[in-house]
């Protein structure tokens, strides 16, 4: 099965009004081929599809060491699938020099971020965008809202990890999908 096929095949998990009109628009945009991120995790063509995939095995590796968190199913898959949402249509390539083994240089294509609709931060940005789709449950809005702990600035973020234990879990479901998992994959 294909990063893309497991991918709609976890969205029919979700019964939620809205769902058919992101999932239109997840594929007219470049959701499936985007990176991740410029230089870090996931910096490949479909690394946003796999990291996203990454954060919802993470999420639910986490859910089975703290039983005591219990969302449903529908709220698993939305809120670790469309966690990072707003790194649709985020990025671009260009040209980059580089010197080679041999101490020439040589030009190679680089990912940049070329931001076209700027909202908050990432995680206020992610949820907008759900939103604009779908109606969130408090839970899913926060856990969404607040992946980013305090990388986004968010100096209250502690407080929503108390109310919401589901967003401590994506936020490190998150951490590790990045820092572990696809680390290994790039090694």
């Amino acid at each position: 099965m294909t990063n893309k096929e497991r991918f709609l095949s976890l969205c029919e998990n979700i019964q939620r009004e809205g769902k058919d009109d992101l999932m239109a628009w997840l594929e007219k945009s470049d959701f499936y081929s985007a990176p991740a991120s410029t230089r870090f995790h996931g910096n490949y063509a479909g690394g946003l599809l796999a990291h996203s995939l990454n954060v919802y095995d993470e999420l639910n590796r986490l859910l089975q060491i703290y039983p005591e968190v219990h969302p449903s199913t529908e709220t698993i898959c939305i809120v670790s699938l469309f966690h990072d949402l707003c790194k649709v249509g985020f990025y671009t390539t260009e040209k980059r020099n580089r010197k080679n083994a041999d101490g020439q240089w040589e030009s190679y294509d680089s990912y940049a971020i070329k931001e076209k609709f700027c909202f908050g931060g990432h995680g206020s940005k992610s949820m907008f965008i759900v939103q604009n789709f779908m109606k969130l449950t408090a839970e899913e809005a926060v856990a969404i809202n607040c992946h980013m702990s305090t990388w986004d600035g968010n100096k209250d973020v502690g407080n929503a990890f108390e109310q919401y234990p589901l967003a401590w879990l994506l936020h490190v479901a998150d951490e590790s999908a990045s820092y572990i998992i696809e680390k290994k994959e790039n090694t």
